[in-house]
């Protein structure tokens, strides 16, 4: 990965839809995706893979209105991926964790995994009141940083990922079958390669380093 490049270059908003990700370039992506660090393991997403231009045009039929501009990023993209979200936690969820987790064998000593497994409820209640009850703002932060690392995964694999929170939660649900689930849409992430003659060149805009560090 090119970090300097990076520092350089703009967020893809034109993918070339001549090209599409290898698939074993993206099964790779995938099971980085699939073991994204999320606090205390807690695990609130389910992804909605769309590798199929149907699938893709689901979601691009989605975006109407005021976000109907999305949509030619969707439909050009390779794979674009719904990532959506746990409305709450219920103990069935945290138990299911702490089960796989048992069966991993991520602790040796069963005596660790019995303290990490009451730090961890007790931290999930700790968030919940937070938050006021609404324990889904906390969740949709780990949701961001799941989404944050597989675009730096992404870009390890020359891949463009551009995220997207152009869009009606109430619609993509809706369309995804997802309104009377346990899950909502958070946010949408595109993949694929730029369309080329449509790079911006112009230079990307930051505030300075003066401005935001603060060195002690």
């Amino acid at each position: 990965m090119n970090l300097d490049k990076l520092i350089t270059k703009h967020l893809t908003r034109y993918f070339d839809p001549s090209k599409r990700i290898p698939e074993e370039t993206f099964q790779q992506l995938l099971r980085y995706l699939r073991t994204s660090p999320t606090t205390i393991n807690i695990q609130p997403n389910r992804f909605h893979v769309l590798e199929t231009q149907d699938g893709k045009d689901k979601l691009a039929d989605a975006l109407v209105g005021r976000f109907a501009d999305n949509a030619e990023k969707v439909r050009n993209a390779s794979h674009a991926i719904i990532f959506t979200t746990r409305k709450d936690i219920p103990d069935t969820h945290l138990q299911e964790i702490f089960e796989k987790e048992r069966a991993d064998r991520r602790f040796a000593d069963p005596e660790i995994q019995k303290g990490w497994e009451a730090g961890a409820s007790n931290f999930v209640e700790i968030q919940t009141k937070n938050y006021g009850g609404n324990v889904l703002h906390w969740l949709e932060k780990n949701t961001y940083l799941v989404v944050g690392a597989t675009m730096m995964a992404a870009a390890s694999l020359g891949v463009d990922a551009t995220p997207m929170e152009g869009f009606d939660r109430t619609t993509v649900d809706a369309a995804f079958d997802l309104t009377d689930t346990d899950y909502t849409t958070t946010l949408l992430l595109v993949l694929g390669y730029p369309d080329e003659a449509r790079v911006s060149r112009q230079p990307v805009s930051r505030f300075d380093a003066e401005k935001i560090f603060t060195h002690m």
